[in-house]
């Protein structure tokens, strides 16, 4: 443990337990296949703990000891986040009888607030959108759109964002939004006309999220600020 410092202590089903407990349990796989008094390194070698320097225990010991709590809270969210959808969904069906109607599913926006406006609960669905290999399709129409329009000098604006719209990230998807974003000009092009055509037509859903956004009334304006959980915003 850090010189200075006091253990922190965490609860499990048996009670408050010290985190060099929820280490042992965290590891288990680890500890059943490592011999007493040796400690594994990135490469599997098996070192023993005499061997190891202290500041490489306390490193370790620290890093464990931080994982084991971040563990321990993060099932503590997914069981809060799985409560508050339940909440919400809940609340829509008792709604839904006043009126003799059933609600229909777990699906649809939703916007709860307090009976003093102070707090609003969302719960928003979102589509998740991919396009299947047609799109290569419009992208090669498109081209030849902004090609032959760059040789005459005519709308050279577009071939920018056109770009833009088709450029990958990291995982090499692009951005739905932007795709969709050029059915917005209205070409009479032909070629612009089909490749408009052929992105309406590779659109895929292939299943949706669903999201719980909670806010909080800043004073007595109309404003709301959302409770985030994000510790880089927190």
């Amino acid at each position: 443990m850090i010189p200075g410092a006091h253990a922190p202590r965490c609860r499990s089903a048996t009670g408050e337990v010290s985190l060099d407990n929820n280490r042992n349990i965290m590891s288990t796989q680890q500890t059943s296949t490592i011999p007493a008094g040796y400690m594994q390194d990135p490469q599997g070698r098996l070192i023993p703990e005499a061997m190891v320097e202290d500041i490489d225990k306390l490193r370790d010991q620290t890093v464990r000891e931080i994982v084991a709590e971040l563990k321990e809270l993060q099932a503590l969210t997914q069981a809060k986040k799985r409560k508050t959808f339940d909440a919400v969904q809940a609340f829509c069906e008792i709604s839904a009888e006043k009126y003799e109607i059933t609600w229909g599913g777990n699906k649809g926006n939703v916007s709860l607030r307090s009976f003093d406006g102070q707090y609003k609960v969302e719960r928003a669905i979102q589509d998740c959108i991919v396009f299947d290999e047609r799109l290569q399709v419009a992208k090669n129409l498109i081209s030849e759109c902004i090609d032959e329009w760059i040789a005459e000098g005519v709308r050279p604006e577009l071939a920018a964002i056109a770009q833009d719209a088709f450029q990958v990230d990291k995982e090499g998807r692009v951005s739905v939004a932007k795709v969709l974003s050029l059915r917005r000009f209205n070409f009479p092009d032909p070629r612009w006309q089909r490749a408009m055509h052929v992105i309406a037509e590779c659109i895929m859903v292939t299943g949706s999220r669903s999201y719980i956004r909670v806010y909080e009334r800043v004073g007595a304006t109309n404003k709301y600020v959302p409770i985030v959980l994000d510790w880089s915003a927190i």
